[in-house]
């Protein structure tokens, strides 16, 4: 007799094909058994649907909000047919599960977009027409949310980079029935600046345990922004993004001082003006400082950090812009010591670098710029710190030459190094007889360990890299074969941080 597996040990298992949803959906199709414990982990988190990434996105969507529409209780089907409102269904039988209870996050923005797109396509109809429908379709399964969903954790209600999100419909969700009981375990929660006051008032009475905060910064602050801020009991992460052309977060400083000691990673990112930075004194806990501005002179303010002592920061980036060196090294005098990771954005200095070597002995993972010249100063960070085990460098044109920083890393890394990020500013001039040499003295390490070979790339670039020379790629893999090479993959240099 086939034994079954029980429910709580295909529920641990599923929990790891979570970002695989080609392998979950699959899982779908076994028994009812599979059906019925997978479906919940595919509608934990439904909204990630990339129109840039999918064939059918049209299709998609509609028999996402297809599903969603045939949950509605009977009243509000009647409601929207009443207002001509016909979205059809995957079925017309009644859905087998309870799709919306099994939500745990929810992206109002999202939907919102789903429903316009289904409608443009299924109705020639004006702008103001268009937006009184998805109002009266947005409002009717929000109100099925507020019902059905027992303990929403992530609340994504109009936040997304780089790109405003504008005529969203001001639907008082807080208000509907059940809203409380939703919402009051709400742990992460992401918001533009000018979101309805009321809805934030209203969040402000009922979430206080909101642990991650995103808000992006547009045109105004809303009332209610400060009480949401101050309202919460335990905030750990908070992003604070200004759009381009959007107001900066001065007026909300004083609201997160409540939290000077609870907060343990800040991300600050600005394409605008008159940004303050002075405020990061204050969170004396903080384990992760990520800062994104796109000019140097954003980092004013960062000649009142440099002598201060955060005791607990492991993680330091600079995604971009840096502040002066010398206030960099002052920094890193004060706190490089218990660093385990720093990255240092799009441009470099040979004194900041020797500065990395003699401060932050413990690096784990590491991210800078050599100029060509500084090749001693590359083997200094190698010998200096022994903890390192990932480093992301540049070559070609004025940064270390490919073959040297190969070299490098095969005879100078530490013994648990074991993943190199390179991005060529040029055209690969890597000859496969030196690929071949990389390979062949990192065999020869002792102790022996795998490593994982990291090309990165602009998505649109000119710029020939060493894979796409047919015997580079016949020498990589060779040694995937022989084990070597633990990974082998090619990413984009923005997203390899």
């Amino acid at each position: 007799m086939i034994q079954q597996l029980p429910v709580d040990c295909l529920n641990e298992i599923f929990e790891y094909l979570e970002e695989d949803k080609f392998t979950l959906h699959s899982c779908l199709l076994v028994n009812c058994l599979w059906c019925k414990v997978s479906v919940r982990i595919l509608w934990r988190n439904v909204w990630r649907v990339k129109r840039s990434l999918i064939r059918n996105y049209l299709k998609v969507v509609t028999t996402i909000l297809g599903t969603l529409i045939s949950c509605l209780p009977n009243e509000s089907k009647d409601f929207l047919y009443k207002n001509g409102i016909t979205i059809p269904t995957p079925t017309c039988k009644p859905p087998l599960f309870p799709y919306a209870s099994f939500l745990r996050v929810l992206k109002v923005y999202k939907i919102d977009s789903m429903i316009k797109d289904v409608l443009i396509n299924r109705y020639y109809i004006t702008s103001q027409v268009l937006q009184h429908k998805k109002y009266l379709v947005l409002q009717e399964i929000m109100k099925m949310f507020m019902n059905q969903i027992p303990s929403l954790k992530i609340l994504d209600y109009c936040f997304i980079f780089f790109e405003p999100i504008h005529n969203l419909p001001n639907i008082s969700f807080t208000y509907f029935p059940k809203a409380r009981n939703c919402l009051s375990d709400l742990s992460e929660f992401s918001c533009g600046s000018d979101i309805y006051s009321e809805i934030l008032h209203q969040l402000a009475q009922i979430c206080h345990h909101i642990r991650t905060l995103y808000i992006c910064f547009e045109k105004i602050i809303s009332n209610g922004l400060m009480d949401l801020v101050s309202s919460q009991n335990n905030l750990k992460q908070l992003m604070l993004f200004q759009s381009y052309g959007g107001i900066y977060w001065k007026d909300i400083i004083p609201s997160l001082t409540n939290h000077s000691k609870t907060l343990i990673r800040l991300d600050l990112v600005s394409f605008a003006q008159n940004v303050t930075i002075s405020f990061i004194a204050s969170f004396i806990n903080l384990q992760e400082l990520n800062i994104s501005f796109y000019e140097e002179r954003f980092f004013d303010d960062f000649k009142e950090l440099q002598y201060v002592k955060f005791s607990q920061l492991k993680i330091l980036k600079f995604l971009y812009q840096s502040p002066k060196y010398e206030e960099l090294i002052k920094f890193l005098e004060n706190n490089g010591k218990d660093l385990k990771e720093l990255y240092i954005g799009d441009d470099n200095d040979n004194s900041l670098n020797l500065a990395i070597a003699k401060f932050c002995p413990n690096l784990q993972k590491l991210s800078t710029i050599f100029k060509y010249y500084d090749i001693e100063t590359f083997k200094k960070i190698l010998n200096c710190c022994q903890d390192l085990e990932s480093i992301k460098v540049w070559c070609g044109k004025n940064y270390l030459s490919e073959e040297g920083c190969l070299d490098m890393i095969a005879k100078h890394s530490p013994k648990n190094f074991y993943e190199l990020k390179m991005f060529n500013e040029n055209n690969s001039e890597l000859y496969d007889e030196d690929l071949e040499l990389f390979f062949t003295n990192w065999n020869n390490r002792r102790p022996q360990r795998s490593i994982s070979f990291i090309i990165l790339k602009y998505d649109i670039c000119d710029n020939v890299s060493l894979e796409e020379n047919e015997e580079n790629m016949k020498i990589i893999e060779k040694y995937i074969e022989l084990g070597v090479i633990k990974k082998f993959s090619i990413k984009n240099v923005n997203e390899a941080k």
